[in-house]
Formats: structure tokens, sequence, C-alpha cells
């Protein structure tokens, strides 16, 4: 509240700004923050003070401690119309409405110290999304810790930048949605590095232990290990290339939980055993061709060839995953938009299939005439998705995914399913 009389009162004229200030002192009196006496004293001196003085009586009721260098609120809001259906009869076909919210602060203090959390809308704390479905009578629903961390950034110049970040954060590995879901918040440490050669080249490095379980009963905790390696080059100002390399390794992965599965396909279908590790190599690489005008758009105008490569040797067969996909434009600016294609080839033990993409679904058959829609992996197919930036702070975005089994357990099961999204989001 401080944070925003301040702003206030450094954005609007002087007397604007006391007619804005005094109607969030009234606020504060009527919260019980400030007493009645406290109110009149500080209406007295927003009256007849400069704004520096006002600031100076505010920091001495609310004061903030001397390292602590800026705030700062962000978070979005995002309605959603969800689609799925298949052409298994066994599939019931779905249509809900949903929404996600989401609201974190950020702290910033001297020595390059960085706290953070985010609160998050989700159903029933699933790790793998935000998203509440609107049901239950307009019952209330809950908000859960997003992420909550802190980091120091030790080494920050013109060459280098080194920062550890420990707590639940965002993901710190520059990779696809078919490794890690994009409302996965992993926990546990990471460290990350840049060294910038020049203008056109650099070098980034990620390397994270995150936990996944913590077991009272054993010390064979599972961890997820991972280390990454990316080269950004621009070769001139129309072509950007990039191009990386990753390992990851689960560690005790027979004492994995089962409290959270929503995805399926590891070998075993849907156990909660195991059969094989999860130690993949990942290369990704990426190249960027930008025109200086395109029909319909604002601005320069970027085409992108991206794609992902991932082979897991903790399993003999069904080991693979990749993807290709190109992307034309780029959204974000009010009046700007991009159009992607993507296909993607997952086997069912390329990867631990509880962290990744929990909306790329395909109907897995039970038996001949049962069957469910899950996401995970064992799946194939197309992903189609167009955004628009109506504002800088407002984006209407379709996504469709039209999958298939790679593998079908009881053919000829039909295994096919289509899953539908249109968001508008809220940016603040």
């Amino acid at each position: 509240m401080f944070a925003g009389a301040a702003a206030l009162m450094a954005l609007t004229p002087q007397s604007k700004a006391q007619s804005s200030v005094n109607d969030l002192l009234n606020k504060l009196e009527q919260k019980g923050v400030l007493t009645v006496d406290e109110a009149k004293e500080l209406k007295a001196e927003n009256a007849t003070n400069s704004v520096a003085d006002f600031n100076s009586a505010m920091n001495s009721r609310f004061p903030i401690p001397d390292w602590v260098t800026s705030y700062k609120l962000s978070g979005d809001f995002r309605g959603r119309f969800d689609d799925v259906n298949s052409g298994n009869p066994a599939i019931v076909d779905r249509m809900r409405l949903r929404y996600r919210l989401r609201v974190g602060l950020q702290i910033n203090m001297k020595d390059n110290l960085e706290v953070g959390f985010r609160l998050g809308s989700g159903d029933s704390g699933n790790p793998l999304s935000n998203n509440q479905t609107l049901s239950g009578n307009a019952s209330k629903k809950a908000l859960y810790v997003d992420t909550a961390y802190g980091k120091w950034t030790p080494i920050r110049d013109d060459d280098w930048t080194v920062a550890a970040t420990i707590g639940k954060m965002v993901q710190p590995f520059d990779a696809s949605y078919m490794l890690f879901d994009p409302d996965y918040t992993p926990e546990g440490g990471a460290l990350q590095a840049a060294y910038k050669f020049n203008d056109e080249q650099s070098l980034r490095f990620n390397a994270a232990a995150f936990v996944l379980d913590e077991l009272s009963g054993s010390a064979r905790d599972p961890f997820l290990y991972g280390g990454q390696a990316i080269w950004d080059a621009k070769w001139s100002s129309q072509v950007g290339t990039s191009l990386g390399v990753a390992a990851y390794d689960i560690v005790n992965k027979e004492t994995l939980g089962t409290a959270y599965d929503t995805n399926v396909g590891n070998t075993p279908l849907g156990g909660a055993t195991y059969t094989y590790d999860f130690n993949p190599i990942v290369v990704s690489g990426s190249i960027t061709y930008t025109l200086d005008s395109f029909p319909l758009y604002n601005g320069k105008f970027p085409i992108k060839l991206a794609g992902e490569y991932m082979n897991n040797p903790g399993a003999p067969s069904n080991n693979q995953g990749w993807w290709g996909g190109v992307t034309f434009g780029k959204s974000g600016k009010q009046g700007t938009w991009d159009l992607s294609y993507r296909y993607q080839r997952l086997e069912a033990d390329a990867w631990w299939d509880q962290i990744v993409d929990d909306d790329n679904a395909a109907a897995f058959p039970t038996s001949a005439t049962a069957a469910a829609l899950h996401s995970g992996t064992n799946i194939k197919g197309h992903l189609v998705k167009f955004n628009y930036s109506i504002l800088d702070s407002l984006t209407f975005t379709f996504t469709c995914y039209i999958n298939d089994l790679i593998n079908n357990p009881f053919p000829p099961a039909k295994t096919e399913a289509l899953h539908a999204m249109a968001d508008v989001m809220w940016k603040f």
C-alpha cells in the first residue's frame, strides 16, 4: 500500500496525487492499518508538504529496510474454453470453462539479492497445472504457493553473469514442453551462468537438482539432476541461431510417489513402479530469419525453425522423443501475432511421463471396449497455435492438439483425440 501511494505521488500532478493518496489513507484507516489520528496527521502533511516530505512521513510509520531497493508486483489472469473429444466411443467428450490466476511479488535487494513468491490457482495442487475448472455451484476456490525462492547473483559484469536459486522456482532449463510442462515449478536448487563473447556470440549454462519426493521411511529419496549448455549466435541483422545439449538423470526411480500422478505412458502402463531408468541426452536447435516487413504485421517479422531430439539409454526400446516445427511472427506487443505448427513423437520410455505437457493427450485403451483420456508419453501428433496481442496487456490464443498413440495395447480400439483451447489472457 505504501508503494502504491508513492507511485501515485510520483506519476501524477500534485493536486491529483494528493486526492489519490487521501483516498488510500481512508482505506488504510477503514482496514485498521492506521488509527484515526495517524490518518489525519498524514492527510495534513500530504496537503502542505512536498512529495518527498510525504514519502518520508509514510516511511517513518512503515519503514523499509535499507537493503531493499525495489518491489515488483506482476501476474496474469487467463480465461479458457477447453474442449476434448475422441473417436473412441468409450471417451466422454468434455467441454469445460476454466481460469488461471497467478500473482507474485519480487523483492530486489542490494548485493544482487532477490526474493520472490507467486500464488496460483489450480485443481487440488496439481503440479502440472494452474487451471481451475468452473464447477461445484460457485464453490470457493483455492490458491497455492506456485513459487517461493531466494536468488543471489554474485557475478554480473560485461562478460559473465552467474546466479544461484534455491526454493520452488520457475523451471530453469531452456527446454520444450516435451520435457517439462510449462506450469511445472520444481523444488530444489539451480545454478545459471552466461558468458558473452561479444554482441553476437554467447554461451549459457544451466544446472539443477530437484527434489521429487521426501520419504520418512527411506534414505533413497528420488531426485532429478540436470545440466545444459546453449550457444546463441547472431550472424547478421536477419539471421540468428541457437544450439543446445543437455543431460538429465532421475535417481531412485523405484521410490517415486504417485500422489499426484496425472499422466501415463511409461512401462508398465500407468504403473507405480517404473521398469526402466530415466537419464536422457537431449539436443536442440533453432534458426531464425527476420524479414523487414510482412503483410498484416506491424514491424520486423521473424520466422523460426526449431526442433529437439531426446534419447534415453536407460531403456532398451521405445526410448526416443523428438519434435520439429515452425513459427511465423512474434506476439507480445499490441497488434502483433504469431502462428506455429509442431509435430511431436514421444515414445513410452523416452522420459518420465509425470512432468511432460499435460495438454498433449490421447485416448489410452484399457481393454478392447474401455479407454481413458490421458496425457504423457507414447503419444504422437500435431500442434497448431495462434496468438494475437489485442493490447500489450491482452492476448488471445487458440491451441489445438491432434494426437494418437504410438503403440496401441488393444488394437483396433481407437486412440486418436483432439484437444482444443481458446484463451484470453490479461497480464499485469
